[in-house]
């Protein structure tokens, strides 16, 4: 008599990379923009009010609770505009996290600026100490701090060393939307807040950005510099008109706007982020209780004031070898788990280490490579029910557990 297959002998069926649909209000407002032929955000017909991508504007704005929000084609383009707003120059010094995503020192690449990295904590956030000694011996004026896969810092005590050494603080949010700590939206913290809307984040327009910022002076440089010629008046998470004027001979044009196809489909995304939040973080912790007890395995422990999204799953095993990583991955991949392994020698897909990007001059960051080399990152889309999560959760036990590693 046959009987259905255990968990250990199961293979999981769901793709990694599969997104959920996108909502249907959201569908039919593509197709009218589609429809209309009007797919740049100032080509706005003149009985319409406002173009989708200035109302997807101040929709964020909102959300955020800042003052200004502009709109752009990515978050790479979000992070490099807002440095050259804060007034980043070519050599400026710029600090950074060492275990974040190759956009972020591409970033600071692209303005001219030095990449400073900082190591990296068991608990996946910038080490503080760390990044009071490099603030102190680089001289840097910026902080692009990354954080990365949604672990958020101490942001009290960020801030308070920003204060110290007279950092201006740009927030990298790309994971981090909707999150707060201590009840403060991420990106609200620093001078600018950077998002991304690219397709594995947590509103999908398949490439996209925000920056934000309650600054005046820097928000018209971010619209100015954005591409909006001599059309900023028609932006509404603005600042007065009068501080467009003032520096719209000034700005260089460096276009990278978002167009009205994208904002349409992002404004009802907007409206289901908090839900959706609780719904990935429901998610990631049905895996982390299923390895949580194992001995060899090492969770990262959030801030208690940070409320993070959870949109992907970070595990260490401390203990492994190379060889003994290699292994494991290679026993998920068979049973259809995509691990991903910041500790690789080469970088593969999005994943990469702060080794690999060879235009950067960084010294070796021991702590940040005793972390990296056995962090396992797995994505957690929300096309994953809760069970999908707990056969998941049960596949990475068994094999955690296979005593042939």
């Amino acid at each position: 008599m046959s009987t259905a297959p255990t968990v250990a002998s199961t293979r999981f069926a769901k793709s990694f990379t599969q997104q959920e649909p996108i909502p249907e209000n959201a569908i039919a407002a593509a197709v009218e923009v589609m429809r209309s032929g009007r797919l740049h955000r100032y080509n706005v017909a003149s009985d319409e009010d406002t173009s989708h991508t200035a109302a997807l504007e101040s929709a964020f704005a909102r959300y955020q609770g800042v003052e200004h929000c502009l709109a752009c084609a990515s978050g790479g383009y979000a992070m490099q505009l807002a440095m050259r707003a804060a007034g980043v120059q070519r050599g400026d010094a710029v600090l950074t996290n060492a275990f974040t995503l190759s956009p972020v020192p591409g970033a600071i690449y692209a303005v001219g600026g030095t990449p400073v990295l900082v190591e990296t904590t068991e608990d996946l956030v910038i080490d503080l100490d760390d990044l009071a000694t490099r603030a102190k011996a680089s001289g840097a004026r910026y902080l692009l701090l990354s954080h990365m896969r949604g672990h958020i810092a101490d942001m009290d005590a960020v801030l308070a060393l920003c204060n110290t050494y007279q950092l201006s603080l740009i927030e990298d949010c790309a994971h981090t939307m909707g999150a707060t700590f201590d009840g403060i939206k991420s990106g609200t913290h620093g001078t600018l807040g950077c998002f991304s809307t690219q397709t594995y984040k947590h509103i999908n327009s398949g490439e996209g950005g925000f920056v934000t910022t309650d600054d005046p002076e820097i928000a018209a440089r971010l619209i100015l510099m954005s591409g909006s010629y001599m059309l900023y008046a028609r932006h509404r998470a603005a600042p007065e008109t009068s501080v467009l004027d003032a520096q719209r001979l000034e700005m260089p044009n460096l276009s990278g706007r978002m167009d009205e196809l994208r904002a349409s489909i992002l404004i009802p995304q907007l409206e289901l982020l908090d839900s959706n939040v609780s719904r990935w973080n429901e998610r990631e912790a049905v895996l982390a209780k299923a390895i949580e007890t194992l001995e060899q395995v090492s969770l990262p422990k959030p801030h208690p004031l940070a409320r993070e999204v959870r949109s992907s799953f970070q595990f260490r095993t401390p203990g492994y070898s190379t060889q003994q990583m290699r292994d494991l991955i290679h026993r998920c991949a068979q049973r259809g788990v995509e691990l991903k392994w910041f500790g690789d020698d080469t970088p593969k897909g999005y994943t990469s280490r702060y080794e690999h990007w060879e235009y950067i001059d960084s010294p070796t960051l021991t702590r940040t490579n005793e972390v990296l080399s056995t962090l396992l990152d797995i994505r957690v889309p929300l096309s994953f029910s809760v069970e999908d999560c707990r056969v998941l959760g049960s596949m990475l036990y068994a094999e955690l557990t296979n005593t042939q590693h």
